[in-house]
């Protein structure tokens, strides 16, 4: 996952606070950062992906596949 796909993920779950939400939202499972400070620091934002949906209790189904775009035909 790239980062402008971390962004249309959380855009596409969150909506309107999604940009709080990465910003503000502290994650316990990468040390209490919030999802910018992660991937600031390096982590993947695959891994701040899966760390913000566990936070949110996003289901598995809105998982995987999501912030792609739809291929070129």
């Amino acid at each position: 996952m790239r980062r402008s796909e971390f962004q249309r993920a959380v855009a596409g779950e969150f909506g309107s606070r999604g940009a709080a939400l990465i910003a503000d939202l502290s994650l316990p499972s990468l040390g209490g950062r919030t999802a910018t400070e992660a991937m600031d620091a390096g982590i993947p934002p695959r891994d701040v992906w899966f760390a913000l949906c566990e936070e949110m209790d996003v289901p598995d189904s809105h998982r995987h596949g999501v912030g792609r775009l739809e291929p070129r035909r």
